[in-house]
């Protein structure tokens, strides 16, 4: 089975890794998380949907920064907010 890949992920040249295993914006209100994501623009690291606060859907929203990977460790993979493309590496 082939995965198409959306213009967004396409144009990704260099994968932006978290820098820290945390999400930015639960630190900062003593929450926690489920899993991290890795916005692929501007390399904020925050929390996924399945978590209380769902950072990086809001970032995305907010924006419209399109394509984010997983930062979790044994996770490869990239998401497009925009086109719904999910690719694997």
């Amino acid at each position: 089975m082939s995965e198409e890949v959306c213009s967004h992920i396409a144009s990704i040249s260099e994968l932006k890794t978290a820098k820290e295993h945390v999400c930015e914006e639960c630190v900062k209100l003593g929450d926690s998380w489920v899993h991290l994501r890795t916005c692929q623009e501007c390399g904020v690291t925050l929390c996924c949907d399945d978590s209380k606060n769902k950072h990086a859907t809001a970032h995305f929203h907010k924006t419209d920064h399109p394509v984010i990977s997983s930062a979790e460790y044994n996770e490869r993979w990239l998401w497009c907010y925009k086109d719904e493309s999910f690719v694997t590496y």
